[in-house]
């Protein structure tokens, strides 16, 4: 499947291997989740090894390990979406983190709405009765 249809379509394609692939990149990985510290909009869930963690704190940014290009990810680096870490929170069995942020940019998703700007997050499609549809305003 094309990424434009991915990333718009209404057909349900979930990457069912992707923790396998997580799993085969060879590096100490934990899920982080990126949640806008205002309004508690889920924006961004990727995962963290200990650079990742560390530059975090060092940078005040949201850092993450990329899995696909197998590189340190500081998001906005590149699009000018950094989200400014308000604080960052580790789960009861610590093997999860919640990075709560501000975004300080268009938006925290590489994907585009209808106007040209980044999405806010990346969970902008809903789904119901097996395909998905934008949510209101995220078109």
């Amino acid at each position: 499947m094309n990424h434009h249809k991915l990333e718009e379509g209404s057909q349900l394609a979930l990457d069912f291997t992707k923790l396998k692939k997580v799993a085969e990149c060879d590096e100490g990985l934990v899920p982080a989740v990126a949640q806008n510290a205002d309004t508690g909009e889920v924006l961004i869930v990727g995962y963290a090894n200990k650079l990742a963690l560390e530059t975090t704190l060092d940078q005040g940014m949201a850092t993450f390990w990329s899995t696909s290009r197998n590189e340190l990810w500081i998001k906005g680096k590149t699009s000018g979406d950094f989200l400014e870490i308000v604080e960052v929170c580790v789960n009861c069995e610590q093997n999860s983190l919640l990075y709560r942020v501000r975004p300080k940019g268009a938006g925290a998703c590489h994907t585009s709405g209808a106007n040209g700007s980044a999405r806010s997050g990346c969970y902008y499609r809903v789904l119901r009765d097996g395909s998905l549809s934008f949510r209101e305003g995220m078109e």
